[in-house]
């Protein structure tokens, strides 16, 4: 095993006593915020309460809704003078989810990222193409920085423009790229229309991320470009990537715990669930100076993953991302997580890339429609063979999800494509009152 720092070989005593030291320290540092010294007040906990890692317990949780209630500066530890960069959210639904970093925090997340990189087999001898949005998502500069640290030539190519994409990729004999998983499938089918086979390029290796995805559209990129995709986890609440990754082996997403404190609970209860159950994951910054952010419940489903990593590494496995504990779909009395139909769809080799959920209202009834590409070779003017494939689908999703959804079969490329994060859920519910 080949490691980028020492932090990444530490036995799980030196991890849970770094932790140790590293939480009483960010704990103090956020009762320099406005926000945490008011907190941490109404919950009765001072500085001294934590001694070790599992004091976590004591501390009140953090929410998406309070950093927009805190919007913008809230939640700085430090004086805005010291800081060097700001990365937000949208706030198409609100006040933005904003996070200041120093450049102490800028050059720790860059080593971060440089060491997840490593980690899935990247090297400072490949060339580099970010196909990432920059600006104020966290993707583009955390991933550009980490590239640049590793020493990859990098090239900050961004989103969008797929010939030109496919035009760099050749003349800059690009081995590693970064990207979307829905945009990778998006641009194999550019390369088909290009008549370029993805595999001759000079790519081993595509890091994805940035939305949840499958095991089988895992797969599907591995297929169409002949490369081993790692998958990674971040979020711009703790920084942006570089908070989980694949090493070689794809067995899961090392969580770094040198950096973060992770627990895993039952977004109902909020009491943590047995060791390998699924839950909501909750982080805790345990390095970063500027705005410190303490038991945030991020709403993304996962569970630890049981057992060592045959890399040798001790810091916890993350499984793939599930989904979310508030994008669950409620259809008849069913729990359904978009994540399940995807599974389901790519599986099937009929289907193309891009599918869509949309939630429909009929009379007093909610009913979901699934919108499907079908591949060229199979979409042909024999009703009876389209009506098979249709039928097969609705059949393997009953199994899955325990209801029968409307499945319309489109032709390939005619379901909206996205740049960016795919929309996968359309609620079209409020139309059919």
């Amino acid at each position: 095993m080949q490691v980028f720092d020492r932090h990444e070989v530490l036995d799980r005593k030196e991890i849970e006593n770094l932790q140790a030291i590293r939480l009483k320290n960010t704990v103090h540092q956020a009762t320099a915020s406005t926000f945490y010294r008011n907190s941490l007040a109404r919950a009765s906990v001072k500085v001294p309460d934590i001694n070790s890692h599992e004091d976590i317990a004591r501390l009140p949780f953090t929410t998406k809704e309070d950093l927009r209630e805190q919007y913008p500066f809230g939640f700085l530890a430090m004086p805005k003078e010291k800081m060097v960069r700001l990365h937000a959210s949208s706030g198409t639904t609100g006040s933005p989810t904003v996070i200041l970093h120093t450049q102490n925090d800028l050059n720790v997340w860059a080593d971060l990222v440089a060491r997840s990189m490593h980690c899935a087999g990247v090297r400072s001898s490949d060339v580099f193409q970010n196909m990432s949005g920059y600006g104020l998502f966290t993707g583009g500069l955390g991933i550009h920085y980490g590239a640049e640290r590793l020493g990859c030539l990098t090239i900050p190519a961004g989103v969008g423009n797929s010939k030109r994409q496919i035009k760099m990729l050749g003349d800059y004999k690009v081995s590693v790229a970064h990207i979307i998983p829905s945009y990778a499938l998006h641009l194999g089918s550019v390369f088909d229309d290009q008549g370029v086979d993805p595999r001759s390029m000079h790519l081993r290796i595509m890091l994805i991320g940035a939305e949840p995805h499958s095991e089988e559209i895992r797969s599907r990129i591995q297929e169409i470009y002949g490369v081993r995709a790692y998958n990674s986890y971040g979020l711009s609440e703790m920084n942006g990537p570089g908070v989980a990754f694949e090493c070689e082996y794809q067995t899961g997403m090392h969580l770094w715990e040198d950096a973060y404190l992770a627990e895993i609970i039952d977004p109902e209860t909020l009491e943590p669930v047995p060791q390998g159950q699924t839950g909501e994951l909750v982080l805790t910054t345990l390095t970063r100076e500027g705005m410190p952010i303490l038991r945030y419940r991020t709403r993304d489903l996962t569970r630890f993953i049981p057992g060592e990593c045959p890399c040798g590494r001790s810091h916890r496995r993350i499984d793939r991302i599930t989904g979310r504990s508030d994008d669950m779909i409620v259809i008849k009395g069913v729990n359904i997580y978009p994540m399940q139909v995807e599974k389901i769809l790519m599986s099937i080799p009929e289907v193309g890339q891009n599918y869509i959920i949309q939630l429909e209202r009929q009379g007093h009834m909610d009913q979901m429609r699934v919108k499907v590409e079908i591949r060229d070779e199979f979409f042909v003017e024999d009703m009876r063979r389209l009506q098979q494939i249709q039928n097969k689908i609705a059949g393997l999703l009953r199994e899955e999800i325990l209801i029968s959804p409307k499945i319309d079969l489109v032709e390939h490329n005619t379901l909206p494509q996205s740049q960016g994060k795919a929309t996968r859920v359309v609620d079209k519910r409020e139309e059919g009152k």
